[in-house]
């Protein structure tokens, strides 16, 4: 194995990663080794590899450790020729680049309000700190569903991987807020994109 990986079932983040690499046919290329932990404590994320203390992140073999699942997932890209990133200067590049974008602003929003809950005793959760984050995740299914679902509909790319993933963890975490009412056209997306076989071997599993 040339490339190690530091994962957790239950970061959408690494799930992103994970579906990438079964996309481009590279899972048999890569060692996971389980990583755990959050700011308060550390424990088991690799700190010495990503100061930010952060995963994913990976280790390759001709260079530095990568991390942030945007730069992985370009260079897996890369290293497969899989054109889940378009071209430099091709048609439509600035808007799978911007659809990741809002993908993992969502992931980030959805991750912040599970620390608010789970790094704070029950007394001291501040609820507007929830609701401000479930709010930029309310506006960007508001304008995936009124302004993106055609480009969500086109040949797979990273955009549809890291919406899936996204989508997947508002479901994983969040469920009770339903994020489906009122997006009709983007929870039909999501049923068909969440049948792709990555998809269904990636699914994060309650811990």
């Amino acid at each position: 194995m040339s490339l190690r990986l530091y994962h957790n079932d239950a970061s959408p983040f690494v799930r992103k990663v994970m579906v990438v690499l079964h996309e481009t046919g590279q899972l048999a290329d890569v060692e996971l080794v389980h990583a755990k932990g959050s700011a308060l404590s550390p424990g088991s994320l690799p700190t010495t590899r990503n100061p930010l203390g952060k995963i994913p992140a990976l280790d390759r073999p001709e260079g530095a450790t990568l991390y942030d699942s945007r730069v992985i997932c370009r260079y897996l890209d890369a290293r497969a020729g899989a054109r889940l990133y378009p071209a430099p200067g091709h048609s439509g590049e600035w808007e799978v680049l911007t659809l990741e974008a809002t993908a993992d602003g969502m992931m980030d929003a959805a991750v912040l309000m599970v620390y608010e809950t789970r790094l704070r005793p029950a007394d001291k959760v501040i609820p507007e700190i929830l609701e401000a984050q479930w709010r930029k995740i309310e506006r960007s299914l508001d304008a995936l569903e009124t302004r993106w679902m055609s480009h969500l509909s086109g040949p797979l790319n990273i955009a549809h991987v890291a919406m899936g993933c996204a989508l997947d963890y508002l479901d994983f975490r969040h469920g009770t807020r339903d994020w489906r009412a009122g997006h009709p056209e983007l929870a039909a997306w999501h049923v068909g994109f969440t049948a792709r076989e990555s998809m269904v071997a990636t699914m994060p599993r309650q811990i």
